[in-house]
């Protein structure tokens, strides 16, 4: 799995490898993202985003820095299952900057 971030654009690739297995549960492939970009030597945190007060269903997860500086986040997760995509070969994720929320 290869995760790219590109602040410029607001967006997070995750790039499916032929040799990396299916997932399939959306706190899996969030956990997962959450340790490649920890080896990249980014802080963060991957939690439910109901846990941090934003109105949505208990299964809809995040990664963020730890100091709330960015956040990465599946923008169709009403629609879609993000693993469904990862498992497809590619996903694309919302990534947002601190300055965003305020």
């Amino acid at each position: 799995m290869k995760v790219e971030l590109n602040f410029k654009s607001h967006v997070a690739m995750v790039i499916r490898e032929k040799k990396d297995p299916k997932i399939y549960s959306e706190s899996l492939l969030f956990h997962k993202i959450k340790k490649i970009l920890q080896a990249k030597g980014y802080d963060c945190i991957k939690k439910p985003m109901s846990k941090d007060g934003h109105l949505v269903s208990d299964h809809v997860y995040y990664v963020r820095d730890r100091k709330w500086a960015w956040c990465l986040w599946d923008g169709n997760h009403q629609i879609k299952l993000a693993y469904a995509d990862y498992n497809s070969g590619e996903l694309t994720l919302r990534l947002e900057n601190g300055k965003a929320w305020g």
